[in-house]
């Protein structure tokens, strides 16, 4: 399932059609029965002051080659937030040829070096595709023992999708597996040429009606910050707050640290797994 960048922007494109109402945008809607849900494509040219023929062009991605006055009118009205403006753009024009998102990614040791002190608190890093690249020894007895995990299996979307596991982990499995969905579509959209993206996409679909779901819904998420609630087989249910840090020499990773309220019980439940986790010691504890 290689992400057809034209494809994906049409569907993109409608799929924000669908959610906006004529009346809340000011459009008589002349009543009546619509075949599909939201603004038709002449309002939507309307709105963003563009004619019909040129909306129609942009919707069908028969070029890519479109100003940024007419993304910007386009965007505006169809009232996208800066994570969809910003993917929307990416699709909407051409890109340079460019290996750079094939090329393996690591970590610098300076990088696990940080993770190893951040003893108290599960973090980790992910890549691209939502590869886990590194982690401490806290990330691996809550989530899952990575360093015993093949490489290719070291990835968060591929864990929360086919692994039985993690259904059970997450209290919430269905908004935990909705937010990796976003989140990967938004990744795919920064490297739409890159083949481990398509080998995921296609792995995930064949084996995930779960994932397929997820995916037809066509959101977008960035990591940013958030809360989990865990329920660990070994010191029961834990809330966790997160947040997150992109390296600024390479933003395709992001550092997830978790939070603890301070004499909460869930701050007594990770001390009992980091004791735990040291008792255990799990195999390993970053990637290559």
């Amino acid at each position: 399932m290689a992400l057809d960048r034209r494809a994906e922007l049409g569907e993109f494109l409608r799929s924000r059609r669908a959610r906006l109402r004529p009346e809340e945008l000011g459009l008589p809607s002349y009543g009546g029965r619509r075949r599909v849900p939201g603004l038709r494509r002449e309002e939507l040219a309307q709105l963003a002051g563009v004619s019909v023929d040129h909306y129609v062009r942009l919707e069908q991605g028969r070029t890519l080659h479109f100003s940024e006055a007419v993304l910007d009118a386009v965007a505006r009205a169809l009232r996208l937030d800066d994570v969809e403006r910003q993917h929307f753009y990416r699709l909407a024009r051409p890109w340079p040829d460019s290996d750079r998102s094939e090329a393996p990614q690591q970590v610098r040791a300076g990088l696990q070096r940080l993770l190893d002190s951040v003893g108290d608190v599960p973090a980790y890093i992910v890549g691209r595709n939502t590869d886990v690249l590194a982690w401490n020894r806290l990330a691996a007895a809550l989530i899952t023992d990575f360093g015993a995990l093949p490489p290719a299996q070291r990835n968060l979307a591929r864990l929360v999708f086919l692994d039985e596991g993690m259904r059970s982990l997450y209290a919430d499995w269905p908004q935990k597996a909705r937010d990796v969905a976003a989140y990967l579509r938004l990744d795919a959209g920064r490297h739409p040429d890159d083949p481990a993206t398509t080998a995921l996409l296609d792995e995930l679909s064949a084996h995930s009606a779960a994932f397929r779901t997820a995916w037809a819904e066509h959101r977008l998420q960035d990591k940013t910050h958030g809360r989990y609630i865990y329920r660990h087989p070994v010191v029961g249910e834990v809330d966790l707050g997160f947040e997150t840090l992109r390296l600024p020499d390479d933003p395709d990773q992001a550092l997830i640290a978790h939070t603890v309220e301070q004499g909460s019980p869930s701050h007594t439940a990770l001390r009992l797994l980091a004791s735990w986790a040291e008792e255990t010691r799990p195999v390993g504890h970053r990637g290559h």
